[in-house]
C-alpha cells in the first residue's frame, strides 16, 4: 500500500516535548512576580501553542497593556531556567526517526520563537530529522493557517498529502483552516473532550499508539 501522506507536521510543546507543566508554571510564576492575577492550571495550559504574547493576553486578560512586556520577560526568565532539562515524550525520538527513514518529509509548526525551537532541536538532537520549521515569530500564530501553507509551499506538498499532529485545539484548528488532516495527542495541554469536539482522524494517548496508527493509516 502506498503512503497516504508525504508531509507530517508536528507541534512541539506538549506534543513532542513534555513541556506543558513547565510552560504553565512559568506563566503562573511570571504573574506572581508582577502581582498580576494568576491564571489557574486550566487557563495556563489552554494557551500553550499560541505565540507568547498572544498566550499571555489570553491567560492574563486583565493585565494593563504596559505589563505585557515585563510579563514576557519574567516568563522567559522562569522558562529558560528549566528548558535545558525538559524531556521528550517517551517514544518521540524513535517515532520521528522511523518516519524520517520511511521517506516522509517532516516539519514543525510551533508557537515557540525561532531561537527557542532551535535550542530545543539541538538539545534533544532532532534537528536533522526535520526538513522545515515554522514558528510564531516567523509568521502568523495558530490557528491562522499560514504556518502550514508556508511549510507545504516550501516542501512542495499538497494539503491532501499533509498531516498535522498536535496536542491542542489550536493545532487541530490550524489543520482545519489549512485543509489538512489532523491527529490529536492526548498527553498534552488540552483535555481529550475538547480535542474530540474537533473530530481529528485519531486521538492517541502516546507515541506507541501514534506509531501503530501511522503504520496502519499513513
Amino acid at each position: 500500500m502506498g503512503k497516504r501522506y508525504d508531509l507530517i507536521v508536528f507541534d512541539w510543546d506538549g506534543t513532542v516535548m513534555d513541556s506543558t507543566a513547565i510552560i504553565a508554571g512559568s506563566i503562573q510564576a511570571a504573574c506572581r512576580d508582577l502581582d498580576l492575577t494568576v491564571p489557574d492550571d486550566e487557563a495556563a495550559r489552554h494557551v500553550i501553542g499560541l505565540s507568547l504574547v498572544q498566550a499571555l493576553r489570553y491567560a492574563v486578560p486583565d493585565a494593563p497593556e504596559a505589563m505585557y512586556e515585563p510579563l514576557v520577560a519574567r516568563y522567559r526568565y522562569h522558562f529558560l531556567s528549566q528548558d535545558a532539562a525538559i524531556p521528550l515524550f517517551e517514544g518521540a525520538r524513535e517515532t520521528i526517526a522511523e518516519l524520517f527513514d520511511a521517506g516522509y518529509a517532516l516539519g514543525v509548526a510551533t508557537g515557540k520563537n525561532t531561537a527557542g525551537l532551535q535550542r530545543a532541536l539541538d538539545s534533544c538532537g532532532l534537528r536533522h530529522y526535520f526538513h522545515a520549521t515554522r514558528t510564531a515569530e516567523q509568521t502568523f500564530s495558530k490557528p491562522n493557517p499560514a504556518m502550514l501553507f508556508e511549510l507545504m509551499d516550501e516542501l512542495g506538498v499538497k494539503p491532501e498529502r499533509t498531516l498535522m499532529v498536535g496536542d491542542t485545539t489550536h493545532d487541530l484548528q490550524l489543520a482545519q483552516n489549512a485543509g489538512v488532516d489532523g491527529v490529536a495527542m492526548g498527553h498534552g495541554a488540552h483535555p481529550a473532550a475538547q480535542l474530540r469536539e474537533l473530530q481529528p482522524l485519531a486521538l492517541v494517548e502516546n507515541f506507541a499508539q501514534l506509531r501503530l496508527w501511522f503504520r496502519d493509516n499513513a
